[in-house]
């Protein structure tokens, strides 16, 4: 809702004839909050219902976080506008002011919802206690303290957007944990053959952050990754017109791990992606991946039964 105002409130500024009014529609990933989204399946879980809402006309655009939206976008809908990025790290927050995961005490329980933030943190501290962690930023924080957790990890993004970000929160450099696919960026969904709605969005739409989350998406699509499987990306372009992109792929307890890095030019995003998605499937993730589907398979059939 914060970030569907935000877009709200950007399009009325660029355009004072505009009437925008927001629609909430709660989706399948919002309902469930007692299970692991990977138990559940990962793909739309927090798109679906609003692509629906789209494709009948109840609705002109969505808002969506990017990292949320599948690769593959249903027939007559496009992404109409992605906006400028905001910081796309993760942050550690903890109960004792310890600022860094290489610094949390020897067995230290930490709450995440992520696979791919499990992945990365055991593949750095293998010592410590992952546990699962739902709910929306309040909540989370709230059983930081309840439920005996040395520290939760969050995404920057949304924090700043909450005004919530504090000082004792700590950035955690890329370095440590690469974040998902189009993390701190905004999808906003429209109808492809809509051409007035489209002509609105190209107001708010950032092309350096389109590029960026379309190498991202590139290397996701050609990996075939949900968004519950443990991969993780980042684009960014630099000032001379080029795009640096990096990703890793995890086994999901950390134990094996491959990462590399690809650039190319900006006009080519796509292509940088699925150059650095071949690269790490020859590299080894090929076999990771089909470890990690088979697994998460058969716990979502068993769910589902």
């Amino acid at each position: 809702m914060t970030q569907s105002q935000w877009v709200k409130a950007r399009l009325e500024e660029l355009d004072p004839n505009i009437e925008i009014t927001i629609q909430r529609i709660v989706t399948k990933g919002d309902k469930i909050t007692d299970v692991p989204l990977a138990r559940i399946g990962g793909k739309g879980l927090f798109t679906k219902e609003l692509e629906v809402a789209l494709q009948d006309g109840r609705i002109d655009i969505a808002v969506h976080s990017l990292k949320d939206l599948p690769t593959e976008l249903p027939d007559g809908l496009v992404l109409g506008a992605v906006p400028e990025r905001e910081d796309p790290h993760d942050l550690l927050i903890s109960r004792n002011g310890v600022s860094s995961i290489r610094n949390l005490p020897k067995g230290g329980r930490l709450g995440t919802s992520s696979l791919r933030r499990r992945a990365q943190l055991l593949a750095l501290r293998p010592d410590l206690d992952v546990a699962d962690l739902r709910g929306n930023l309040d909540t989370r924080l709230k059983k930081l303290e309840t439920i005996g957790l040395d520290a939760i990890i969050v995404a920057k993004a949304g924090v700043m957007r909450l005004g919530a970000f504090r000082e004792d929160f700590s950035i955690i450099p890329f370095d440590d944990v690469l974040p998902a696919v189009g993390q701190g960026a905004l999808g906003i969904e429209s109808r492809k053959y809509d051409d007035e709605i489209r002509d609105v969005l190209s107001f708010i739409d950032h092309p350096p952050t389109r590029h960026a989350v379309e190498a991202e998406r590139a290397l996701m699509f050609e990996l075939e990754g949900g968004c519950q499987v443990p991969i993780g990306a980042v684009g960014q372009c630099t000032a001379d017109g080029a795009l640096e992109l990096e990703a890793v792929v995890c086994s999901l307890d950390g134990s094996k791990i491959i990462r590399a890095k690809h650039s190319g030019i900006t006009e080519r995003a796509a292509e940088v992606g699925r150059t650095l998605a071949h690269r790490l499937l020859d590299m080894g993730a090929r076999e990771i991946l089909k470890e990690i589907r088979d697994k998460l398979g058969r716990e979502i059939a068993h769910n589902g039964n």
